[in-house]
């Protein structure tokens, strides 16, 4: 996580793991003062989630973390908006990693599909991807706040939430895509970033304002019909004959 109390804006370290900032802290950082930013970051970002950036004092993310106002601001100098940018950039990272893990597992570019099992790969995949809402609910909760309050959340802490984990993974994906399309499975048209951005779009984007970023679960049966349902779409538009 690094020294949490750093938003993790900068563009090199936002393909850094979760772990590897962990251990980079653990070097840097006093123990006790790491783990004390850990638990500041670890209770606001249930709080965050609950009650959003605008509506969570500092007062009420001090008592949910188990410490006073004034030792908060000793971890976290510039108080809600550089807790919020810390939480937001670790969650997103967490997250990132898990998508960007489950991505490689699904479409191992060394090892395309066939054809007649492609579409069956990106089902799996967008299911994966939409299963990270119940994995991870608070991070998803966050994400939901993030869109609802974007004109509140200081703007260097949504650019650090996008290099965290947004942008990253929308790579990864238009990568994958023109792997595909390098195999012979896909015709991208020259433009694998807005093919990998209608493929979450049909699937995982859709999915999570039907749900409210997984507040509101929808019944298994729709959700499996609704992924179907996308990455066909994707395919008429996108597969090769």
């Amino acid at each position: 996580m690094g020294d949490v109390g750093n938003t993790g804006g900068e563009t090199s370290e936002t393909n850094e793991t979760n772990d590897a900032r962990l251990e980079r802290a653990r070097r840097e950082v006093p123990p006790r003062k790491l783990a004390k930013q850990i638990a500041i970051a670890s209770g606001s970002c249930t709080l965050f989630g609950r009650e959003g950036y605008t509506r969570a004092s500092v007062d009420a993310l001090a008592a949910e973390a188990g410490v006073s106002t004034r030792t908060l601001y000793n971890h976290f100098p510039g108080g809600k908006a550089q807790l919020f940018g810390a939480v937001v950039t670790w969650s997103s990272s967490e997250v990132r990693d898990a998508q960007l893990a489950l991505l490689r597992a699904v479409l191992n570019p060394e090892h395309p599909p066939r054809p007649e099992d492609l579409e069956r790969d990106l089902v799996s995949l967008a299911r994966a991807f939409v299963g990270l809402m119940t994995d991870y609910p608070n991070h998803f909760a966050l994400v939901r706040h993030i869109h609802s309050e974007a004109d509140h959340v200081p703007p260097e802490v949504l650019q650090a939430w996008r290099e965290a984990g947004p942008e990253p993974v929308a790579r990864a994906l238009a990568g994958s895509m023109a792997n595909l399309e390098d195999a012979g499975l896909l015709d991208l048209r020259g433009d694998a970033p807005l093919a990998a951005a209608h493929f979450t779009a049909l699937t995982g984007q859709f999915i999570a304002l039907r749900s409210h970023y997984g507040v509101l679960p929808l019944p298994a049966e729709e959700v499996d019909a609704l992924i179907r349902g996308g990455v066909s779409a994707f395919l008429r538009a996108y597969a090769t004959s």
